[in-house]
């Protein structure tokens, strides 16, 4: 990949540029007092959404608790949360795992997702683009970044801020409120689906001409793209999951 979209999309130069700029500071920030519970589901959510535990693994109270220096009650707590959160299942008598996505699981979430999303690009694409511009652009600019430098984590997580950015750009209370409820297994099922995706490119591929869309105007377009990508990448999960599934049956 090089340094500009125009390789995945020749009209990529009407979203303008794209470049990521980090602003200096020299203000001091005020310290936030943090709880130790608030701490602990942070780090266990960072810890599940890192791809580098397994759909299905044990966590034990004892072990996350000398890991994190923290109570094993401090544990429960934050377990209990990501439980409530889809990130984490809670085995009665025997203790937690990290939750696994069946292929229901997914088909309810792509199905889901594919309304939700179609709706935020269409309003999203309905704003005038001095307010859609640099949110847009930065956020396909991270994902470049991400894809160029090959980490899936990282990937997976500048890929769904794409998809956040388009929600919170639909300026719709109830929209957001619905896709919050989602918003955690949306980041497990993109890192399961993102693994079936041989190149990062690809994955940059896909969202280019929903956010192109969305800068030009093209409400229509960008909802139907919008659409399209959620049910292709969601059947193909599925399916995926689904063969998974019939091999261990």
């Amino acid at each position: 990949m090089t340094d500009s979209f125009s390789c995945i999309n020749p009209r990529l130069s009407t979203i303008g540029d794209c470049a990521i700029k980090y602003p200096m500071s020299n203000i001091l920030q005020p310290i936030v007092k943090r709880s130790a519970e608030s701490l602990a589901i942070e780090a266990l959510k960072a810890h599940v959404l890192s791809g580098l535990v397994m759909p299905g693994q044990r966590l034990t109270e004892a072990a996350l608790s000398a890991q994190l220096s923290v109570s094993r009650a401090t544990v429960r707590t934050a377990l209990h949360r990501l439980t409530l959160e889809g990130l984490v299942h809670q085995i009665p008598y025997t203790g937690w795992e990290v939750a696994r996505l069946t292929a229901q699981d997914v088909w309810e979430l792509f199905t889901l997702r594919s309304s939700l999303e179609a709706l935020a690009a269409r309003l999203a694409a309905g704003h005038p683009k001095d307010k859609t511009q640099a949110a847009v652009s930065g956020a396909l600019a991270q994902l470049e970044h991400a894809c160029r430098g090959g980490n899936p984590s990282a990937v997976a997580a500048a890929d769904f801020e794409l998809h956040k950015t388009i929600i919170r750009l639909a300026e719709h209370r109830r929209l957001s409120e619905q896709y919050h409820l989602i918003e955690q297994q949306t980041r497990l099922y993109i890192h399961s689906s993102n693994a079936l995706i041989p190149e990062p490119s690809q994955i940059l591929a896909q969202h280019v001409p929903i956010a192109e869309a969305i800068l030009l105007g093209r409400a229509a377009r960008a909802a139907k793209l919008s659409e399209r990508h959620n049910i292709e990448e969601g059947q193909k999960l599925v399916a995926h999951l689904k063969s998974k599934e019939g091999s261990h049956a």
